[in-house]
């Protein structure tokens, strides 16, 4: 991803429900050639065009699906019938529907997943546009030299799809309401999340670039804080957790102030293995954040609770305490998992 994002959360829109009609095929024609000195040609109806499909285009340009927010029918054009002299009709325009790397499609009866789009310029036929018909040209044998019936064109798709979309990231942020989350990301990346004193300020995801040494660097989503019973949909449940499966690793953040530091890790991992298990299997750190807070008999008394072969570090935003060495976990983490 090649620059930073900011998006207004009225403008983020990361599911829609549409319903797609691709064109019908146009008929064959029934026509006979005539001309000056011909007065009884044989066959030449031509075929049908062939109708407009809906394709969706991947366009690392787009950030949501807002274009189809209310753009709830997509139709596209029917061919056209056959013409005389063997001519085919033209074909219906294919309707090309764009959205960002990331969208996932779905039949909205079945539930069942169709599509995945992941790479710029990727193209799938959500709705094939119907078959021209056969002229009757082609149905001239020696038996029958001057049939009177041509082919109709099939009928085109109809069907209601849900289109959703995954924030694609390197890293994900992972923590309740307040674990420092936002204030992590403007810190490490120029990213301009809205940051505030009270639960949910982030209700729309962010990405930012965190750049490393020798002019690397890798992308860091907010997402919006998990709560206790989100896999079951409660408060912003499935609206973010969905986003969360398509980070590469986990980045855990535990405030200092937490109650229970360990407890608390516990309780968002069983919430993300409720919503999906294939997410136990992505590599993740634990870090504890706004360490500033902390003395070191504190530290070595929340480190002890935590089970040893569990990468974790302390941090503060705020004071800049072992951001490098967060930085540092975070890309060896990435390159030991892409490798």
């Amino acid at each position: 991803m090649a620059k930073n994002r900011k998006i207004h959360s009225s403008n983020f829109v990361d599911y829609v429900k549409v319903n797609c009609r691709s064109g019908n095929g146009g008929p064959g024609s029934v026509h006979f050639r005539r001309e000056k000195f011909v007065s009884k040609g044989g066959p030449d109806g031509g075929d049908g065009g062939q109708g407009g499909s809906i394709i969706l285009r991947a366009n690392k340009q787009m950030w949501t699906l807002l274009h189809l927010k209310y753009r709830k029918h997509v139709r596209a054009d029917d061919g056209k019938p056959g013409g005389k002299q063997t001519s085919t009709g033209a074909s219906g325009k294919n309707v090309f529907m764009e959205v960002p790397p990331g969208t996932v499609v779905r039949n909205a009866e079945t539930g069942e997943q169709l599509f995945e789009v992941t790479e710029e310029g990727q193209e799938f036929t959500i709705a094939q546009g119907g078959r021209g018909g056969l002229g009757n040209w082609h149905f001239k044998n020696s038996t029958k030299q001057t049939p009177r019936y041509a082919q109709p064109g099939t009928p085109g798709v109809e069907d209601w799809f849900i289109l959703e979309l995954k924030i694609l990231a390197d890293v994900g942020l992972v923590g309740f309401p307040n674990a420092g989350k936002s204030t992590l990301l403007s810190t490490i990346t120029a990213a301009k999340p809205e940051i505030a004193d009270y639960a949910f300020t982030t209700l729309t995801p962010n990405l930012g670039i965190v750049r490393y040494h020798d002019d690397l660097s890798f992308v860091m989503a907010d997402i919006p804080g998990i709560i206790e019973g989100a896999s079951m949909g409660k408060g912003l449940g499935y609206e973010f957790l969905r986003h969360i499966e398509r980070n590469s690793i986990l980045l855990f953040l535990i405030p200092a102030d937490s109650d229970n530091h360990f407890e608390e890790y516990q309780v968002l991992m069983k919430e993300l293995e409720a919503y999906n298990p294939e997410l136990m299997h992505k590599d993740h750190v634990v870090a504890i954040s706004k360490a500033d807070m902390l003395d070191q008999e504190l530290m070595d008394e929340i480190e002890a609770s935590f089970p040893k072969g569990l990468p974790h570090l302390f941090f503060s935003s705020v004071s800049q305490l072992n951001l490098g060495d967060l930085k540092d976990m975070l890309w060896n983490t990435l390159t030991t998992e892409k490798e």
